[in-house]
């Protein structure tokens, strides 16, 4: 070992040693690891669709449960959903902090950092939309309710689309050499 390899760690000069011999360039092993982040994320937004489609499923069968709502058991569900929502998200900000290191794509992070911002919010008008259907059926009565799903459904869709929009840069730009 020379005098400069000692203040290197074990790792690193394995990693060395192991790049040369296998005469894959640095560059290649960060490109493959990018790849497999990219790879998870695209796992963990499929989850989060699945979550999201369970839970518009759940709140339609509560609603068809009213006047006498079955509360217990959507709130359960709710649950559930929150803890899949809350483990996706924490591992998407590892992703994106793994993207923002030495090595890593700052501009898939970005992307990331975007998308998580934008999941919130149609999550936050998710749950606005499903009282105010709520309203709109304990209280047909009230004029004003159909007129807040129909604004409220419009603005998840305009979340929708500048997710949508989001991941096609993160795509675009996934697909580029860094």
């Amino acid at each position: 070992m020379t005098s400069s390899d000692q203040g290197r760690g074990a790792s690193t000069i394995f990693l060395s040693l192991w790049c040369s011999a296998c005469a894959l360039p640095r560059g290649a092993m960060f490109k493959d690891n990018v790849q497999a982040l990219v790879r998870r994320f695209y796992a963990l937004q499929s989850e989060r669709v699945e979550a999201y489609h369970l839970l518009e499923e759940g709140h339609r069968a509560y609603l068809r449960s009213g006047p006498d709502y079955d509360f217990i058991r959507y709130r359960q569900l709710v649950h559930e959903i929150t803890v899949g929502f809350n483990g996706i998200s924490r591992e998407i900000l590892q992703i994106k902090g793994k993207l923002e290191g030495p090595h890593g794509r700052p501009d898939l992070a970005h992307h990331l950092g975007r998308i998580q911002e934008k999941e919130k919010e149609k999550l936050e008008l998710t749950v606005q939309l499903q009282l105010a259907k709520q309203n709109v059926q304990d209280h047909p009565e009230v004029e004003s309710h159909p007129q807040e799903v129909r604004e409220l459904k419009h603005k998840l869709i305009q979340t929708i689309e500048a997710i949508s929009e989001i991941l096609q840069d993160f795509k675009y730009d996934s697909e580029e050499a860094p």
